[in-house]
């Protein structure tokens, strides 16, 4: 059976979105949404797998919602909205938590680095989490998933689920007129470079909302200012730029520096280290800041515009769910069939 091609992602409304979120996911959705029919979704279920502030998430949720829209996602070409809003995501996830195999959670490496030392105290949604993730993906029958190289896995994940459920349920899935399989098993889109940005001050970990520090990081709320500020405080080595890539191994914040500016000009890595190769960090460090303003500045000052306009924000996101929630209902009425789960027919 042939699947339409469709793509999910979502991101988490967990404090400010910052340049790693933009260069490594959302300016991907920007590209995508001209090739493929794209669904966008602040996953709010997701982010309470940890304490939110009932106060804060809200405003968490928006913000999100706004950056999309300010990057350059198309709430008329694409579906976006939240989560909480289509409850089909957390009765899909039910039916893959009991398709889904303990030693399969077992195995995903963000659990066990979230919980770290205090499993115990973890709760059952942290662990259990990519079963949502997999039902997300999987109530649209989405075909591909724009994710980040440490996301990987959880799609992996969701093609074991899709291949199980087609697998245990081959027959019913007959029986129905779905043909061989009713769930595609998706595939990761992970395209371009800097698809992981690394920290301001260090080049060996990923750039973090939580990180205490806001010097880590160039937030899209960040002005041209901040922007400029916090890139000329990052931190390099005392040498010059290479002019070939082999130039920056073992030098971390020099290739994560480098990587930034490839993405943002949208130019190969070995562009750039033809252009600044010999040039000292000062002279590449304020064509980054002059890059990184032209690009961002106009993205912040839309999401500025757009956070104040809740209102707007609102009637986005309960039209993307009402849309979503038309796709999500016909794919689990069809799972409740497969399933055996008896339900009221339509008269």
């Amino acid at each position: 059976m042939s699947f339409k091609e469709r793509v999910f992602s979502g991101v988490q409304p967990t404090g400010n979105l910052h340049l790693g979120n933009y260069l490594g996911a959302i300016v991907k959705f920007v590209e995508l949404q001209n090739q493929y029919d794209c669904i966008y979704c602040v996953v709010d279920l997701h982010a309470i797998t940890v304490w939110q502030d009932p106060k804060e998430l809200p405003r968490a949720t928006r913000e999100v919602t706004a950056a999309f829209l300010a990057c350059g996602i198309d709430p008329g070409k694409n579906i976006v909205f939240n989560q909480s809003q289509v409850a089909e995501h957390a009765e899909l996830a039910w039916v893959f938590n009991c398709v889904a195999r303990l030693g399969w959670l077992n195995r995903m490496t963000q659990f066990k680095e979230k919980a770290s030392k205090d499993r115990e105290n973890a709760s059952v949604g942290l662990y259990a989490y990519p079963n949502l993730m997999a039902a997300d993906i999987l109530v649209y029958r989405a075909t591909h998933v724009p994710v980040g190289e440490d996301q990987k896995q959880h799609v992996e994940l969701a093609r074991d689920i899709a291949q199980k459920f087609n697998n245990d349920y081959a027959d019913s899935i007959a029986a129905h007129g779905f043909g061989e399989k009713f769930f595609p098993l998706p595939e990761p889109l992970i395209q371009g470079p800097a698809t992981r940005v690394m920290s301001l001050r260090d080049g060996t970990k990923k750039m973090s909302k939580s990180d205490p520090s806001d010097y880590t990081r160039i937030n899209l709320t960040d002005d041209a200012d901040a922007i400029a500020q916090k890139i000329r405080k990052a931190k390099t080595d005392p040498e010059p730029l290479p002019s070939e890539a082999a130039g920056l191994e073992k030098r971390p914040e020099a290739d994560n520096l480098v990587g930034i500016y490839a993405a943002l000009a949208g130019s190969p890595r070995g562009q750039v280290l033809q252009e600044f190769g010999g040039a000292q960090f000062s002279t590449f460090k304020t064509a980054l800041v002059d890059l990184a303003v032209a690009r961002l500045a106009p993205i912040n000052s839309e999401l500025k515009r757009l956070t104040q306009d809740p209102l707007y924000i609102d009637s986005v996101l309960s039209d993307g769910a009402n849309r979503a929630r038309a796709i999500a209902a016909e794919t689990m009425s069809a799972v409740k069939d497969i399933v055996g789960l008896v339900r009221a027919k339509p008269h």
